[in-house]
């Protein structure tokens, strides 16, 4: 059996996968973090015959013997529950929950992509893997992390007042009821005046490079799908490609030089993953800059737009430990 966990809302993206796991008669059973502990019953069973994890959720039980492949890939927060009012003791129920679902996951003896949730955080970090990328070889820009506000000026100096700020970590957030999303930012004479406040929250700083192109590269295991699009086609991407203007942006399949596609590999292999989103540049020299690698980034629209089998090759390693049937067994406790 297959395990997804996941929100209801990355259908589109699970769907890309799903029909491909079942028509290959795997079962699969699709559950999503935000029912624990409110809705869903998890249980650890440990003696001297081994261990035994059970989920119940919806009126059924299910035992995780079965699983053979998780596939990690959009979960929800847990939710405590409505019914848990004090604010201190929903701040322990939050927290003992967690510790009991981080454990529960380490014990589970699967296969996992992108990689085992303790095991994928780290990865994920922007300083981890940006220092592991350099240490393998890749160009990487000039990379400050920091909440020193002395260290803008002269990290915009450096760039002769071509630098760019960057966040931590994709997410928005809210500001007197407004809601946020911080995208890459070129610093401006004008921003060097209130440098006091990244004391508060890190900032990455880094040159602000001219590209030729930009790629997704998407690795499954040991298969890369690589995909190179004209960001500065649009002047919403040109900046942060994150902005996505489709229509004006064309994105194409393409060959990576072997070094560059190696280095993707063994990035991936070091970071422990089985799945990873890189993002490259590449400059109008020919060089290949990298500047991050989501652990879970999204991959369905390059598949859309380049027709890189990126589901088939997802489809392909979660049934690999699976033993293939005629008939699929469908089940769905989102």
């Amino acid at each position: 059996m297959i395990l997804i966990i996941s929100s209801p809302d990355d259908a589109v993206t699970i769907d890309f996968v799903r029909p491909k796991v079942e028509a290959r008669g795997v079962p699969v059973l699709w559950w999503d973090e935000d029912q624990y502990p409110a809705h869903s019953r998890l249980t650890v069973a440990i003696d001297e015959a081994g261990c035994r994890q059970i989920l119940k959720h919806n009126g059924q039980t299910y035992d995780l013997a079965d699983v053979t492949t998780v596939w990690d890939r959009r979960p929800s927060p847990i939710q405590v529950g409505d019914l848990v009012t004090d604010k201190d003791y929903r701040a322990y129920a939050e927290l003992v929950a967690g510790r009991f679902r981080d454990g529960f996951w380490d014990l589970l003896p699967a296969r996992w992509m992108p990689a085992k949730p303790t095991r994928a955080l780290p990865a994920d970090n922007k300083l981890f893997h940006l220092a592991k990328a350099a240490e393998l070889g890749f160009t990487v820009p000039q990379t400050i992390f920091t909440n020193d506000p002395d260290e803008l000026i002269p990290a915009w100096n450096r760039t002769g007042g071509q630098a760019i700020s960057k966040a931590l970590t994709y997410r928005d957030f809210f500001i007197y009821g407004d809601q946020h999303l911080l995208y890459t930012t070129r610093v401006q004479r004008r921003h060097l005046a209130g440098r006091h406040r990244i004391q508060h929250a890190p900032v990455i700083l880094q040159p602000d490079i001219a590209k030729a192109a930009e790629l997704r590269v998407t690795v499954v295991a040991d298969q890369i799908f690589a995909a190179e699009f004209d960001s500065q086609s649009s002047r919403l991407t040109a900046q942060d490609s994150r902005r996505y203007d489709d229509n004006s942006v064309t994105y194409r399949a393409v060959e990576l030089p072997d070094d560059v596609a190696k280095r993707c590999l063994d990035l991936t292999s070091a970071l422990g993953l089985n799945f990873g989103a890189i993002d490259l540049i590449r400059r109008k020299d020919g060089e290949y800059v990298f500047l991050e690698v989501n652990v879970n980034g999204q991959w369905g629209f390059i598949e859309t737009l380049t027709g890189l089998p990126i589901s088939d090759a997802i489809a392909d390693w979660l049934t690999a430990d699976e033993p293939v049937t005629q008939d699929a067994t469908k089940e769905d406790a989102r």
